[in-house]
């Protein structure tokens, strides 16, 4: 089931560089959010395929855009930012959590 939650963030990330573009005219945030829109879609394959590291790209995917929006968050204060930092913080907790489950088998 956590493939969902991989192909949401998917969507999410990319509607949110879509948002970036629309209102700043920013390419960088259309791109990232098309990339790691992408990372998050790949690793919700893997997952769904059973394939390996298919938490861990989720994982990274998250972290990648933890880094990416928190700053921007903490400093404009604006709601994408801080909608997309704050879902990059329950990703990868999340992620996270499954990575640890399938290596140890807890």
């Amino acid at each position: 089931m956590s493939h969902h939650t991989a192909y949401s963030m998917a969507g999410i990330c990319a509607v949110g560089g879509a948002i970036g573009y629309a209102k700043g005219r920013s390419i960088p945030s259309l791109v990232a959010g098309v990339g790691i829109g992408a990372v998050y879609c790949y690793a919700g394959l893997r997952i769904q395929k059973n394939q390996e590291y298919g938490h861990e790209l989720a994982l990274a995917a998250s972290s990648l855009l933890l880094f990416a929006m928190g700053p921007k968050a903490l400093r404009t204060r604006a709601p994408v930012p801080v909608v997309m930092s704050t879902l990059g913080t329950a990703s990868a907790a999340y992620y996270s959590k499954k990575s640890y489950e399938d290596r140890y088998g807890v």
